[in-house]
């Protein structure tokens, strides 16, 4: 690892895929692309992003790791976040209760000093389903900041375990388990 600033996606993709290996989690995809704009605001701008996927092979299968990592020509940007499905909307109570109280939890085992938005999602299999059916997912983000990657790959790598090791005690929180499917996934 280097002190020297990231510049490109290969390099930023591999300080990520390691800190978040060295805690256990396994890599389950990698997806690179190149975008290019043609019209509009960006017009000649391009971008590659790079997507990974990870699991815990002895963590739920409700839980992943999901990154985006994006390179343009303003910069690298990208942020970690811990994606779990959740009990169904009607088993959530109110969604701004449920929202705060996520919230809550995130605030108090997210590393500090970083930018952590969240994320809780419905989705309807069907738009004919009712409504209390839907599925419901939430996420958990850790942004990774221009200082972090202008510092290099040892300090990528380091926020990068550090963030899997709060997600890894997101998952062990009891607070949690009331918003959790259970683990036969009824």
């Amino acid at each position: 690892m280097t002190d020297e600033p990231i510049l490109t996606l290969e390099p930023f993709i591999d300080a990520v895929r390691g800190g978040v290996q060295s805690r256990g989690w396994a890599l389950s995809g990698l997806q690179k692309t190149t975008s290019h704009q043609f019209e509009g605001r960006w017009e000649g701008d391009s971008t590659r992003s790079g997507y990974l996927f990870f699991h815990h092979p002895e963590g739920p299968d409700t839980a992943s790791i999901d990154v985006f990592l994006d390179e343009t020509s303003r910069g690298l940007t990208g942020n970690l976040a811990l994606v779990l499905e959740l009990r169904p909307l009607e088993e959530l109570g109110d969604v701004q209760s449920a929202l705060s109280r996520l919230g809550e939890i995130a605030a108090a085992a997210l590393p500090q000093g970083v930018r952590h938005p969240l994320t809780l999602r419905a989705r309807l299999r069907d738009a004919t389903d009712r409504s209390g059916a839907a599925e419901v997912s939430v996420r958990f983000k850790v942004t990774i900041a221009r200082g972090v990657i202008g510092n290099g790959s040892g300090a990528v790598s380091q926020l990068a375990e550090a963030a899997t090791r709060a997600f890894d005690r997101l998952l062990e929180l009891g607070p949690l388990e009331e918003f959790l499917l259970p683990e036969d996934g009824t």
